[in-house]
């Protein structure tokens, strides 16, 4: 609810700055709000996955990189017969679960491999991760020697088409993203799979000694954060009706952002999948605004930075407060 409350009063602000020097209403104009939750929507399927494994006391660095590549390889099987340099000739105006099977299974790969390391090497997270991020960039570029790929079938790039619901337009990439926030809500809320990522998160040697295969669940936490990853990156393709490389660039910086504004804690063991949606919404709340005021980009950095900086020292003072209660 406080976070709520963060969120409607940021919303205010603007609209109270647009009215005095812009002139104009922030909150009133129906097509920036659609374009507002489009945007976030890639970047709330990942923050939903890092909040998965940053309740675990972990951390995803690789998830941008897994985007770009699981972008380019749904879109090189997503080619229309019509492109004369498709990247496989014979695999043209296939049917488009096809490339979204194969952009997940490259999500689902990565992920699983990160955990993996995590898991049976003992090496930190923020290692295993910052590898995966470099090797899947590098992967991304090589698959195509840093060419783009376009000419993506009409059946693909559904994804990322609009539908109209009680007469507003609404983009099947918002109702991806709320589908994967309910469900993730729901596993981490009501199933063991959710008891375990807590437990192992609050307290790591309490979850060994009570039975909990740690090593195990890890890779399970980190192949679903990597599965969002290379959904993000089918629907990135499907958005664009196209692909590059450097898609996903610094996205992992604002799905960590989304989940930590939202309440998760670094430290393990709380968070929530409802502060991560309210999170990503600031950040695209935030976005749009700098825009809307002509504010440069370079300022939108810096206030990104203070906010997760803000929040983790209010994280901080709180879990202290409740270690002397």
């Amino acid at each position: 609810m406080s976070m709520l409350m963060v969120l409607v009063g940021i919303a205010l602000a603007f609209e109270i700055l647009g009215w005095v020097f812009v002139g104009s209403s922030f909150l009133g104009n129906e097509q920036r709000l659609s374009i507002i939750i489009l945007q976030v929507s890639v970047i709330g399927i990942l923050a939903v996955g890092v909040t998965h494994v940053i309740i675990t006391g972990g951390i995803d660095l690789a998830s941008g990189s897994v985007v770009g590549l699981a972008a380019m390889v749904a879109a090189s099987l997503a080619q229309s017969s019509t492109d004369v340099r498709a990247l496989y000739p014979a695999l043209t105006d296939l049917s488009p679960i096809w490339p979204i099977l194969a952009g997940l299974v490259v999500g689902l790969l990565a992920g699983w491999f990160s955990g993996l390391l995590i898991a049976k090497t003992g090496i930190p997270p923020f290692i295993a991760t910052l590898g995966m991020m470099v090797c899947a960039r590098g992967v991304a570029k090589w698959y195509t020697m840093g060419q783009p790929i376009a000419l993506l079938t009409p059946e693909f790039t559904w994804l990322g088409k609009s539908f109209i619901v009680f007469g507003f337009p609404v983009p099947l990439p918002v109702l991806i993203f709320l589908a994967v926030a309910v469900l993730s809500h729901i596993a981490l809320g009501y199933t063991r799979y959710g008891k375990y990522t807590y437990a192992i998160g609050s307290n790591p040697q309490a979850a060994r000694v009570s039975g909990i295969n740690i090593g195990g669940h890890l890779i399970k936490v980190y192949a679903v954060a990597g599965l969002l990853s290379g959904l993000a990156g089918v629907v990135t393709a499907a958005r664009a009706a196209s692909a590059q490389p450097t898609m996903g660039t610094a996205y992992e910086l604002d799905a960590i952002a989304a989940a930590v504004i939202g309440g998760t804690s670094l430290a393990g063991g709380s968070g929530r999948i409802t502060g991560t949606l309210i999170g990503t919404i600031i950040l695209g709340i935030i976005t749009s605004g700098f825009t809307f005021l002509k504010i440069g980009s370079y300022y939108q950095e810096i206030t990104k930075g203070t906010i997760i900086v803000l929040a983790v020292v209010i994280d901080q003072y709180r879990r202290s407060k409740q270690a002397r209660a």
